[in-house]
C-alpha cells in the first residue's frame, strides 16, 4: 500500500511539473494564421481543386485513348484502351471515395452551422461524383459507404437504380436549397465565386443553380431508356418548364469550371509536365483530326500542335488501335500543345455547350426546349468555340459537314448532334465514354489491331483489392451485375 502511494505521489508531482513547464504553451505556439475551427469555407477549395484534377487526368489518361482522341505512339504486348483493353481500375475508386469522405464532412458541418447553400454544394458535388462511379462501375457502395466511423467497413453496393433514384432527389433537394440573396458566410469558393452578394443577389449561388439543374439534365437524359422505372419524361418536362424556378446554363458565363489561378498550390495539373510525357508519348488520331481538318475548325489551334509537313504546318494524326509492330516516330504528328499545361480553364466540369447539344437531342425526342434542335445545335458549336477562347468564323455553320440538316431523318440528325457534343466533350471526365455507350456515336473506326475478340468496353471492371477487402459485398455486386468484365452492361445501358 505505500509503494502504491509512492507511484501515485511521485506522478502527480510528474504531472505538475509537466503543467508549470508547459504554462502558456499554446498561446505562444498558436499560428495566427491557422483557422481556430473547421468550416465549409476551408475545406471546399481543396475539394475543387482536388476532385477536378482527378477528372482532367481521366480525360487525358482514360478517355482520351478510349473515345480516339488520341493514341499511344508505341503499344506494343497487345493492350491499350485503344485496343478495347479496360483493367480494374482501383485509382478513380479510391481518389472519388476520398473526396466523398470531405464531401459528407462539408455537409454536416453545413448543417450544423445552418449554412444551405454550402449543403447544396456538397450535395451537387456528392451527386456529380456518384454519378460518375456508378456509370464507370454500376452497382457501386452507396448507403452504407463513408461509414467506418461507425463501424462499417464493408458496405454494401446499391443498385444502380436506387443510387441513381437518390442522385436525382439530392439534386432536386439542393435547387431548393440554394438562397441567392446570401454569401457562403466563409468563402472558399474556387468554382462560381459564390462568396459575396452584390446588389441583393449572389451571382455565383445562381450559377450554382444552374449546374445543378444542368446535372440533373444531362443524367436524366442518360436514363431515358429506363422511363417508367423512375419517372425520368416526366422530370425532364417539368425542368424545361420552370426555367425560373429550375434554371439550366443559359451562356458560357455558367460554364461549371475550375478556373485554375496559377499560384501556389492550385496549378494546372499538367504545369510541371516533361515534352515526353505530355506530347511525346501521345498523339491525335486521324478520326480526332481528319473531321477538325475538313471544316477548318479554329479548336485545332487551341487543342492541337502543327508539323510541318513539306514546308507546311499541317496537323497531322494517327491510326488508332494499331497492330502491335508499328511504332509512330517522334515529333512525326500532332499531339496537345503546351498552352494546354497551362490554360486556367482545364478544370471542365460540365460546358454550357454540353447544355446546349442536350436540349438539341431533347429538341429531337418532342421535349419543350423553346428551340429547334438545329438552333441549339449551332449555340452548341458556337459555345464551344467560346470556352476555348476561339473566334467562330464567319460561314462556319453554314458549310458542309457542319450545315445542320434538319431534312434529315431523326436518327440522322442524332448522330450530327453527337459528333458535334463528342467534340465539346474534350477534357471533360468520362462523359464522351458514357454517350457513345448509350447512343452509338460518334461511330468510331475500328482499329487492324484489335483483336477479334476485343468488344467496345461498356463499363470498367471493380478494383481487385475488393476481393480481399470486401469480398461478400464484391460477390454480391457481380453476381446482381451479372459478371465483372468490361463487357457487362450497367442498368441504363440494357
Amino acid at each position: 500500500m505505500k509503494l502504491r502511494n509512492t507511484i501515485r505521489l511521485i506522478g502527480l508531482l510528474v504531472l505538475g511539473s509537466l503543467t508549470a513547464c508547459t504554462d502558456g504553451f499554446e498561446d505562444l505556439n498558436t499560428d495566427p494564421n491557422r483557422p481556430k475551427e473547421i468550416t465549409p469555407g476551408v475545406m471546399l477549395g481543396q475539394l475543387q481543386y482536388r476532385i477536378v484534377n482527378s477528372t482532367v487526368s481521366a480525360s487525358r489518361n482514360f478517355t482520351h485513348e478510349l473515345m480516339q482522341v488520341d493514341a499511344p505512339r508505341a503499344s506494343a504486348g497487345g493492350g491499350g484502351l485503344h485496343r478495347y483493353v479496360v483493367n480494374p481500375g482501383a485509382g478513380v475508386w479510391n481518389n472519388f471515395y476520398g473526396y466523398l469522405t470531405d464531401i459528407e464532412d462539408i455537409y454536416k458541418i453545413a448543417d450544423r452551422l445552418g449554412e444551405n447553400n454550402y449543403k447544396a454544394i456538397a450535395l451537387v458535388y456528392k451527386s456529380w461524383a456518384y454519378s460518375i462511379l456508378t456509370d464507370l462501375y454500376g452497382d457501386v457502395p452507396y448507403s452504407q459507404a463513408i461509414q467506418a466511423e461507425s463501424g462499417v467497413f464493408k458496405p454494401g453496393f446499391d443498385k444502380q437504380k436506387d443510387i441513381y433514384g437518390q442522385v436525382l432527389k439530392d439534386l432536386e433537394t439542393a435547387n431548393k436549397l440554394f438562397d441567392e440573396t446570401k454569401a457562403l458566410t466563409y468563402a472558399g469558393d474556387m468554382v462560381f465565386n459564390a462568396n459575396a452578394v452584390s446588389g441583393g443577389k449572389n451571382p455565383g449561388v445562381l450559377k450554382w443553380k444552374k449546374f445543378a439543374n444542368s446535372l440533373r439534365l444531362r443524367l436524366l437524359l442518360r436514363l431515358s431508356k429506363r422511363d417508367g422505372e423512375l419517372p425520368i419524361r416526366e422530370q425532364i418536362t417539368a425542368l424545361l418548364n420552370d426555367p425560373t424556378g429550375q434554371p439550366t446554363m443559359s451562356g458560357t458565363a455558367d460554364d461549371a469550371i475550375f478556373r485554375y489561378p496559377g499560384t501556389f498550390p492550385y496549378y494546372n495539373p499538367y504545369y510541371n509536365a516533361r515534352q515526353v510525357d505530355w506530347r511525346d508519348g501521345n498523339y491525335f488520331t486521324k478520326f480526332f483530326l481528319d473531321k477538325l481538318n475538313a471544316d477548318n475548325d479554329p479548336r485545332r489551334t487551341a487543342w492541337c500542335l502543327p508539323v510541318v509537313v513539306n514546308g507546311i504546318n499541317q496537323f497531322v494524326g494517327i491510326e488508332s488501335g494499331y497492330p502491335t509492330n508499328l511504332e509512330y516516330a517522334v515529333g512525326r504528328n500532332s499531339s496537345y500543345t503546351d498552352a494546354l499545361k497551362t490554360l486556367p480553364q482545364l478544370g471542365v466540369m460540365m460546358p454550357y455547350a454540353e447544355v446546349e447539344f442536350i436540349k438539341a437531342e431533347l429538341a429531337l425526342k418532342g421535349y419543350p426546349t423553346e428551340k429547334t434542335a438545329h438552333a441549339h445545335y449551332e449555340a452548341g458549336i458556337a459555345a464551344s468555340m467560346t470556352q476555348w477562347g476561339v473566334t467562330l468564323p464567319q460561314g462556319f455553320l453554314q458549310q458542309p459537314g457542319i450545315a445542320y440538316n434538319a431534312t434529315a431523318p431523326v436518327e440522322k440528325q442524332l448522330e450530327q448532334v453527337m459528333l458535334q457534343k463528342y467534340y465539346a466533350y474534350f477534357f471533360v471526365d468520362y462523359q464522351a465514354w458514357f454517350e457513345k455507350r448509350r447512343t452509338g456515336y460518334p461511330v468510331l473506326p475500328r482499329g487492324a489491331g484489335i483483336p477479334a475478340e476485343n468488344a467496345f468496353p461498356v463499363r470498367v471492371p471493380y478494383p481487385t483489392y475488393l476481393q480481399s477487402l470486401n469480398p461478400e459485398g464484391l460477390a454480391a455486386a457481380v453476381k446482381a451485375m451479372g459478371g465483372d468484365d468490361s463487357n457487362i452492361r450497367v442498368w441504363w445501358d440494357r
